[in-house]
């Protein structure tokens, strides 16, 4: 398959080229600034672009099967935007592409309310500090839902990212804006979230869905 691949330069981004690449897919990966990319490999292409401009992006996106994004943007003091500004770009290049295949990844919590039976920890120290993010997050979550029936869309909502190698365990997943665990505080690492961000594309089970995934087993 032939993907496209935008944040790719981040380290959930990283992992999904290179998982990508071992697979057999066909990789284009967008990205700011091309000097940062240090894979190298017969199937990469590495193409600098502007996730906020749709003419930027419309050119790298013909010939491709399917995009994934990793994009995230920092908290900061003025309302973060990035999320819907930069899917709003993509949609529209893919739409002038005739690309209908999307996979992409926000975070648990994006309703801030479904928290509320996560403990204090959650709900007073990681919602208020990541409620801008999660906000904009919810929002672009939103724009897919209402305004992209033309979209094949796949919405990862992992929690907390780690950096370590793959699991092996089996993803928990549920439709919802978290998974139900007996961990107070969970965590999933980014290899995992992009070997399964990777295999939304091999299957059409989790089309037009929005899915809370976590390595913690669930709650029985």
């Amino acid at each position: 398959m032939r993907v496209l691949v935008v944040g790719a330069t981040g380290q959930t981004g990283k992992e999904v080229v290179q998982q990508a690449l071992k697979d057999g897919h066909t990789v284009t990966a967008v990205v700011r600034s091309p000097e940062k990319v240090t894979e190298t490999h017969d199937n990469l292409k590495v193409v600098k672009g502007d996730v906020f401009d749709e003419a930027s992006l419309t050119p790298v996106m013909a010939e491709q099967d399917a995009v994934v994004s990793c994009l995230g943007f920092p908290r900061n003091p003025q309302p973060v935007t990035g999320y819907t500004e930069s899917m709003s770009a993509i949609v529209e290049a893919m739409r002038k592409t005739n690309i209908s295949r999307l996979v992409t990844m926000t975070a648990w919590y994006t309703d801030t309310s479904s928290a509320a039976n996560s403990g204090f920890l959650v709900n007073w120290c990681l919602i208020p500090f990541l409620r801008p993010i999660l906000t904009n997050m919810r929002q672009m979550e939103q724009y897919l839902e209402t305004k992209c029936q033309d979209i094949n869309y796949t919405v990862v909502r992992p929690p907390g990212l780690k950096n370590a190698p793959q699991s092996g365990k089996e993803m928990s997943v549920s439709e919802g804006f978290l998974v139900e665990t007996n961990s107070a505080f969970n965590t999933t690492s980014r290899s995992d979230v992009a070997c399964f961000m990777l295999s939304c594309l091999r299957s059409n089970i989790y089309d037009r869905k929005m899915l809370a995934i976590t390595t913690t087993p669930k709650k029985e």
